[in-house]
């Protein structure tokens, strides 16, 4: 049974590489957001917008892809 990843290094890397995707993740998303004629957030939760729902859910999957191989 191999516990390399319990580690403290291993452990506080892995800790510290997964909030730094969050963080570049969520200002891809403010910027994307920035960027568009109306305001996501509104359009998604106020208006139900299922539409733009299904893209921004595609939009997020593709940046946490490219944060993921990033950091790998």
């Amino acid at each position: 049974m191999d516990i390399e990843w319990l580690k403290p290094g291993v452990f506080v890397g892995s800790i510290l590489f997964a909030l730094i995707g969050v963080v570049v993740f969520w200002l891809c998303f403010i910027i994307i957001d920035k960027i568009t004629p109306y305001d996501l957030w509104g359009e998604i939760v106020e208006k139900q917008n299922l539409a733009l729902g299904v893209v921004v859910a595609s939009m997020c999957l593709g940046i946490s892809l490219i944060v993921a191989a990033a950091i790998h």
